[in-house]
């Protein structure tokens, strides 16, 4: 049997193998589209777009005009395409900015014009645009609600469409009669790419009821004039099969699924046996954690579904539904620490769980290591990882314990990895 003698080595290893199957400038050569007769102009937004920029930039041999939008400290240096560093996950005025200076570039093309927009995860907040009779603060105070909410990216992502001037479509619009190609870096399980940033250059075919639906459902406490828009015709999105989008080109360039064949890989070659549970995982982070925890003990005390050494990996977008104010730490976090409680005294069982960009959450960690001994490590330390759970407190109970996974932004954004190593 393989050792693994340093097993955040080994997790860590596994996170660069992904990371580096969704890098920009290896990816985005594969998807260049032709040039036009005219000029190309180069737009996006996410936390991912300032390294697809320059990838694109290294990639086209053409003249390029553009600009991207990213998070405060994911900058990095372009020739020929500016970009903007805004606020992530609560947007903010530069972020406005950014929005309007968008649709500035995209003024007055033509059909002999080309637009590449790069988009990926992230973009929903760096590109606030509210829609008449909203204002910054509505959003913002819509963007709060849904991040406390709950609910899975596509229903987030569904609201957020019809309460912009930007999404759902509608920055493709601005360029028509401009052909559009959207290369994403996709962060949403199963990929669509609707979904991707709320889909700023890609329509779909969810409706104002669907919106209306999610707000019920989930109970969101949105502002008078939030509500007031989506009740009123003026929030539906443009569809699919509006003319206007016609000829536009949509390329998946980088995606969790990819990512976790790399990670499956690295492990292989070290020795360790890799099964994939899913790219596509959602739910309540705590709850996911119990079902994963649940596999594990299983493999641990009788060697089924699977023998062990094994990894197990998944990826998605998990959520975190607020309990208390004043809590730290993402979803990856609130992840491991159920996870860790779950598995708890039951020797042989390791795990990881960490945000392919870099940022879990508001925190400087992408995640953090857990093992069966994290938490009575954490009561060592004076923290009580069950009430630092009730209170969505894992960043503070992972960093008790030394355990914090800080790798700094990747310039990339395929969602989360999770791995779990039963020896």
């Amino acid at each position: 049997m393989r050792v693994i003698t340093d097993k955040r080595e080994f997790f860590t290893a596994l996170f660069g193998a992904a990371v580096a199957a969704a890098d920009p400038e290896q990816a985005i050569r594969h998807f260049l589209p032709q040039k036009p007769k005219g000029r190309t102009i180069v737009i996006g937004a996410g936390k991912g777009s300032a390294q697809m920029a320059a990838a694109f930039e290294k990639a086209w041999d053409g003249p390029i005009d553009g600009l991207v939008v990213t998070r405060y400290g994911y900058g990095c240096d372009c020739e020929r395409i500016e970009i903007i560093e805004a606020a992530h996950p609560v947007p903010d005025e530069a972020g406005l900015v950014a929005s309007k200076r968008l649709f500035e570039k995209l003024h007055g093309l033509t059909s002999d014009d080309l637009v590449v927009a790069l988009i990926s995860g992230g973009g929903s907040a760096l590109l606030p645009s509210p829609p008449e009779g909203m204002t910054l603060a509505d959003e913002i105070a819509v963007n709060e609600a849904l991040l406390a909410s709950g609910a899975p990216i596509s229903a987030m992502n569904t609201v957020r469409k019809h309460l912009s001037a930007i999404k759902g479509g509608r920055l493709a619009l601005a360029a028509h009669p401009a052909r559009v190609v959207s290369l994403l870096v996709s962060d949403i399980p199963g990929d669509n790419p609707a979904f991707v940033a709320s889909g700023p250059t890609v329509p779909d075919t969810a409706s104002r009821d669907d919106a209306l639906a999610i707000v019920d459902a989930y109970r969101l406490d949105l502002p008078e004039a939030a509500l007031k828009h989506l009740q009123s015709e003026a929030a539906s999105a443009p569809l699919p099969d509006d003319a206007r989008f016609a000829g536009n080109e949509i390329r998946v360039i980088a995606s969790a699924a990819r990512s976790l064949e790399a990670a499956a890989a690295e492990a292989e070659k070290r020795g360790i046996k890799a099964v994939i549970l899913s790219d596509s995982i959602e739910g309540e982070a705590r709850e996911v954690a119990g079902v994963h925890a649940a596999i594990a003990r299983e493999i641990a005390t009788r060697g089924r579904p699977f023998d062990k050494p094994i990894v197990l990996l998944s990826g998605g977008e998990t959520t975190v539904t607020i309990r208390a104010k004043g809590g730290k730490g993402g979803r990856n976090a609130e992840f491991l620490l159920a996870f860790a409680l779950g598995i708890e005294g039951v020797d042989g069982i390791y795990a990881f769980a960490a945000d392919t960009d870099g940022i879990d959450g508001s925190q400087d960690n992408a995640g953090a290591f857990a093992d069966f001994t994290s938490a009575s490590r954490m009561r060592a330390a004076s923290e009580d990882p069950k009430a630092a759970l009730m209170r969505n407190d894992a960043w503070t109970a992972f960093s008790a314990a030394s355990d914090l996974f800080v790798p700094g932004p990747t310039g990339t954004n395929v969602n989360d990895l999770r791995a779990i190593l039963i020896l």
